[in-house]
């Protein structure tokens, strides 16, 4: 006779429980299919489980799920000293029993290799079942990460930014191929050895949409977004601005994944003049030695954005610390009339677009978002005066452009394309 007995698991259960979960957990150490936690949600909400008990003390637990006809064993733990003993099979047995008064016709079990409960399986008579993959999808921001991303001043962003980002098909697609696609197909790029991105430069004259690359980025991966700003580093700092970075990089350590943007990147890592006590010496080398660190983590990317690349220090521009240096220009004409289109929405049918692309061509998206704001404004302001009804016509909206001041330069634009030779790694 055994010595042990089967009965009903108990909320005073859950302690024990636990124990014998973590003990299994450390000798396997194997990830288990089914966390913990949800095992115990089952347990106590209507979940078939069964635990074995030698006099008070539990010593085993075996917990199921039922659909229908169908059902699957999410969890048996055992008690080191009662392993090998015949108690796994016991429980399944009594599990199977419950779940057959239900109506359950066809149990199944999901477990790592060499976890517990295995041997009892087999000789229970499960088999394992050849030429099946196991997907999985896991969200990236859980309960525990929620309270952390928003001290960091991040977030999760809405989908679709990438499909949003209107025009800039050149420097869409050069982003899609070397950053994203590696890390949304990464079981692919590994067959092909290829490495996914860990962190990248992105350069460019102001307003050229850098910031909403690392955005839409973001939002393709499902990734949470932080922006760390340069400016607000040493505010509550107690060791300066290279202690206030380390903290920071230390915190982002704690999320399960992480798209890190620090746009303006040179006034944290610029040239640095040689002097030690020139202040910026301390707080460049501080990055240098946590970017190596960051890039240790899997769901881990770091994009930094500049306006001037050439200002950036030689070491922070290495190869081994930037997977890529991308450029991110000022918008060709059909970039330029699909940007317009977005901002006109439904009146872009009735405007003479092409005429806006030629009157426009110093402007950056950003520039052209001002505009068309402007020109719209214009029409609504004429209409609350006039109420006749007249919608916002091709001459606004040239009107908002005479009156909109460039961001490019022809200086910017040199210095822009000797930088491409210069420094674009792609």
């Amino acid at each position: 006779m055994p010595t042990w007995r089967l009965r009903d698991f108990h909320d005073d259960d859950l302690d024990r429980a636990i124990q014998i979960w973590d003990q299994d957990r450390h000798d396997d150490d194997v990830p288990p299919v089914f966390p913990v936690s949800e095992a115990m949600t089952a347990a106590r909400t209507g979940g078939t489980s069964v635990v074995a008990v030698v006099g008070e003390d539990l010593v085993g637990m075996a917990v199921a799920q039922a659909q229908g006809e169908r059902a699957w064993i999410i969890l048996v733990a055992l008690a080191r000293m009662w392993r090998n003993r015949g108690l796994g099979s016991a429980l399944i047995a009594e599990v199977e029993r419950r779940l057959r008064t239900q109506g359950v016709r066809r149990i199944g079990a999901l477990l790592a290799p060499g976890a517990t409960g295995a041997a009892a399986l087999e000789n229970s008579g499960y088999r394992t079942r050849d030429g099946l993959i196991f997907y999985e999808k896991v969200e990236h921001l859980g309960a525990s990460d929620a309270g952390l991303l928003a001290e960091l001043g991040g977030r999760v962003l809405p989908q679709g930014l990438w499909g949003a980002l209107a025009g800039m098909e050149r420097e869409k697609e050069a982003i899609e191929r070397r950053i994203v696609l590696p890390l949304t197909e990464p079981v692919l790029a590994d067959r092909y050895g290829v490495t996914p991105p860990k962190a990248v430069i992105l350069f460019g004259p102001p307003g050229t949409g850098k910031t909403s690359f690392a955005k839409a980025v973001a939002s393709r991966l499902a990734w949470p977004f932080v922006e760390l700003f340069p400016s607000r580093l040493t505010e509550g700092a107690n060791g300066g601005l290279a202690a206030s970075l380390r903290d920071t990089f230390a915190e982002l350590a704690e999320l399960e994944s992480v798209l890190l943007f620090i746009d303006e990147v040179e006034e944290i890592a610029g040239v640095r003049s040689g002097q030690a006590v020139d202040p910026g010496h301390g707080v460049t080398n501080e990055l240098l030695k946590l970017i190596p660190g960051f890039r240790d983590h899997d769901n881990r990317l770091l994009i930094c954005a500049t306006n001037s690349v050439r200002s950036l220090d030689a070491a922070f521009l290495r190869p081994g610390r930037f997977d890529y240096v991308i450029p991110v220009g000022p918008p060709d004409p059909a970039a330029r009339a699909a940007i317009w289109q977005r901002y006109l929405g439904p009146v872009a049918n009735d405007i003479g677009l092409h005429r806006l692309v030629s009157a426009s061509e110093m402007f950056t998206p950003a520039d052209i978002e001002f505009a068309a704001r402007k020109g719209s404004h214009a029409a609504f302001e004429r209409e609350v005066t006039d109420r006749k009804g007249a919608p916002a016509s091709t001459v606004d909206y040239l009107a908002a452009i005479a009156d909109t001041r460039p961001t490019l330069t022809d200086q910017a634009l040199t210095q822009f394309r000797e930088d491409i030779e210069r420094h674009a790694r792609m």
